[in-house]
Parts: C-alpha cells; structure tokens; sequence
C-alpha cells in the first residue's frame, strides 16, 4: 500500500510540474483595436481627431482633438452613438462631452462613456457642422482552440486537486490513477490546441473585412467564411458640386456605388482620413483637405479664399472590399473671375533619374533641424499631376493629365498606436524627405511636397521635367 502511495505521488509531482510548465496558449484571438487618427477640415480649422484604444467596454474613450496652426479658437460638442442593432435590442445611451480649443495649436482633450463594443459614430459640432465619424470598438475575443486550451488546463488542475485529495484519504492507492489519468488527458488536449493554436486561420475583422455589428464583433468566429468581403465590391463614383458661403466656397461631395447608384457609407479610414481631397486652382496652390462626413455618402468642405477660374477635383478614398480608390472629378468646378497667373515653383528640390519609365528620386529639405512632424502618419507627401501642357491654366491643364500620384516619406514605425502609427504631437522627423516614384510618360509635371512643423502644413511647388526613355521619341 505504501509502495502503491509512494508511486502515486511521484506521478502527481511530475504532472504538477508539467503543468506549471506547459507553454503558454499563442493569443491569436481577434485583437481589441488601436488608436484611430482621423483628419477633419471642419469649417475654417484642420483638425486631427485621435481616438484612444479602448480596453474595457463598457469604459472611458479618450479623444484628443489635434489643432493645426491657424485654426480659431472656440467649442467643440463631442456626442458618442452606439449604432448597428444588437441581438438584445439594446441601445446604450449617449456620451456627451465639450472640448474647449485654445488659440495655440496642440491637443485638446475629452473623454466620453463607451457602453458597448461594436460601431459607434462620434459625431463633432462646431456650432454651424457637424461630421459623424463612423467607427468600430473591437474586444479581445479567444478563439475557439485558445478556449480548448484554458478549458483543458483549468480540467487538469481540478484533477490535480482531486488526486491529491484520493492519494490522501483512498484507501486504496490505485485510485488515485484515475484522476491523474484525467489529468493527462486534460494536459495533453490543452498543448495539442495551444500548438494548433498558432495555425488556425484568424477570424474576418469586423469593420475592415466584414460590415460590422454588434453580433460579428462579440463573436468574430461565428462569421461564415463565405460572407467576408472578397474585394469585388465595384468602384464609387463622386458627384462634385459648390456652393458660395459667406467665408468662401462650400463643396459638397456625393459617393455611390458604381452598380447600384446607392450612397456608399464603407469608406475606411485610410491614411487617417476617411476622404483626401485635392484641388488643382488655376494658379496650381494645391489644397490638400479632408471633407467630414455629415450623413451616409455625403460629405462636405469649406474652401475659404477660393481662387476665380477652373479647378481640378480629385479625392482619394478606400472602400471596403473596394480598395484604395483615386476618383477624379469629369467636371470640377469654376468660379467667376479672372484666373490667377500660374504660381512660382521652387528650384530647392532635388531630382535624380527623372526618365520615364524609370524610378526617380525627389528629395525636399525643410530647413535644418530634426523637427518635423508626421502629418496623416507620414513625414512627407509628393502629389503629382501630369504631363501638362505648356501655356494653359494649371488647374484646367491639371484636369485633362493622364496621370495624378500620391506617394509617401513613411515614418519607421513605433510601438503601440494604431498599427505603430507614430503620434502627429512628436517632431522629431526630417529634415530631408525623399520620395521614390516611377514616370510612366515624359513630359512637364506639376508636383508639390508637403510636410509639417509646428503644426503648420508646408507646401514646395515644384515644376519637374521627365526625359523620354533612351531610344524612344
């Protein structure tokens, strides 16, 4: 009997130690999200409205609403809507905060009450707009061989416990096998998951692969696989239209499906905006802004001190299952008056290898020191337009290019954030900002590089010249 006691317990200490020492189950669960950068050009002020991962829900959303140099001092009304229905028909209700922006640029800070994961707008009023920002609060969800493995430890250690409790007070010494041969089982199940585990396929992403609910977001792995978006979605078209507004110029942009003719409400944040609208005026001074979201598909900017004459129309947006799409405008629009004469480019930027067909380097210094900020997560942006024609308006030259390009000076990566996103509050970039990019066509480019300091978006206009490919005219 002793002997048979003696043995049980050397196998209860040896699974014991195993136990303490089983690997740990590999998290392949659906992450809970990180931080959200969305760009807003809301009325006279271009915002960065940054909203804080969340890690408990219901619980805190931190926002800070970044301001750029030159936008006015005043309230902002925050308001945070659950939307999408849930299984419970459950609505939680409302969050409400103010922000109070100074007349210095930097952040400025709110917190509102997130009661439930899922889509949520976060709509922001200014006292004359209001842009909805539609976005979705993820949790972290175990897959189903993450909850095999937990559940197959948990078992192994109330058998372990059970054991112990048969080898102390049986008074028969081969009882306690039976336990302890439910804790081997137990152990076995969980390391064969926990292994399995770093294979199994990851469940779609509500809200980037799939519409999101609150349903999908609870239980990402209920998903049939079938129903993912596959990226067949068709493109969007864009109508353009304006206004006039006491403060300038009042653009109203419509997105629909390109099969249905619906408003297309899947645009996803992409380069921190949900929309990157371009406008070439005659004189060809880019304006770079991000229209806000007032309903589902539309959406609408101010342009303050609009030039006369034509204006080329482009925004660059990304669908889901659509992609990344560049829309051009079939009209743009025109105001009355004069146009302005074409405004002087730079001769400081730097081109190496500007023949079409081959990849050419375009470098901009912003001054000397290490000092840059990123700007829609980036430290520099080059657009292109062309070839142009000589002698004629940029603007209406800029309309007719075959070509417009959008290329990025990426930022190296940093740790937490949305995706490693670096946050737009560091400077600690430049003060060089190189850019590769392929000419397809020879010819005369307009291109303009932009980057920022002190929460001031700066712009080089700058005329490039492509030569044609040796051997061919």
């Amino acid at each position: 009997m002793r002997t048979t006691t003696r043995a049980a317990a050397l196998v209860l200490s040896a699974l014991f130690v195993l136990l303490c020492g089983a690997p740990q189950a590999l998290a392949d669960g659906a992450p809970a999200g990180g931080d959200i950068h969305v760009a807003q050009t809301l009325g006279a002020r271009e915002l960065t409205v940054v909203l804080r991962r969340v890690d408990a829900v219901p619980g805190p959303l931190r926002v800070n609403v970044i301001t750029h140099a030159g936008s006015p001092a005043g309230a902002l009304r925050l308001r945070l809507d659950a939307t999408g229905a849930a299984s419970d028909h459950t609505v939680p209700r409302a969050s409400t905060a103010s922000v109070e922006l100074g007349a210095e640029p930097g952040s400025y800070d709110a917190t509102l009450t997130v009661g439930r994961p899922g889509p949520q707008e976060l709509a922001i009023d200014d006292g004359t707009r209001v842009a909805r920002i539609p976005f979705v609060v993820p949790v972290t969800v175990l897959s189903p061989t993450e909850r095999v493995t937990y559940g197959g430890f948990v078992a192994a250690g109330v058998l372990l416990f059970l054991s112990l409790v048969v080898a102390v007070k049986a008074q028969r010494g081969w009882l306690v096998l039976l336990p302890a041969g439910g804790v081997v089982a137990s152990l076995a199940v969980a390391v064969t998951a926990a292994l399995l585990s770093a294979s199994a396929p990851t469940p779609p992403v509500p809200g980037d692969d799939v519409d999101a609910t609150v349903d999908n977001v609870l239980d990402p792995y209920s998903i049939p696989r079938q129903s993912t978006v596959d990226g067949s979605r068709p493109p969007v078209n864009v109508l353009v239209s304006h206004t006039s507004a006491p403060d300038g110029v009042e653009l109203a942009l419509r997105f629909t499906d390109g099969a249905s003719g619906r408003p297309v409400d899947d645009l996803l944040v992409h380069d921190s905006a949900l929309a990157h609208l371009l406008v070439v005026p005659p004189s060809g001074a880019l304006r770079h802004l991000h229209p806000i979201r007032v309903a589902p598909g539309e959406y609408r900017v101010r342009l303050a001190s609009p030039e006369p004459g034509y204006h080329a129309v482009s925004v660059e947006i990304a669908r889901r299952g659509g992609g990344v799409q560049l829309l051009r405008s079939a009209t743009g629009f025109t105001l009355p008056g004069q146009p302005l004469p074409p405004a002087p480019t730079v001769d400081d930027v730097r081109v190496e290898g500007a023949t079409a067909g081959s990849a050419a380097t375009i470098t901009a210094r912003f001054g000397d020191k290490r000092d840059l900020q990123p700007w829609l997560g980036m430290v520099g942006h080059l657009i292109v337009v062309g070839p142009l024609p000589e002698d004629q308006e940029v603007g209406r030259a800029a309309a007719g290019a075959q070509t417009w390009s959008h290329v990025h000076h990426m930022a190296p990566l940093t740790r937490g954030g949305a995706g490693g996103q670096p946050d737009e509050t560091v400077a600690a970039y430049g003060p060089e900002v190189s850019f590769t990019h392929t000419f397809a066509l020879p010819g005369r480019y307009r291109a303009w590089v932009q980057a920022e300091r002190d929460y001031s978006l700066m712009t080089k206009p700058v005329e490039i010249t492509v030569s044609p490919q040796e051997g061919n005219p």
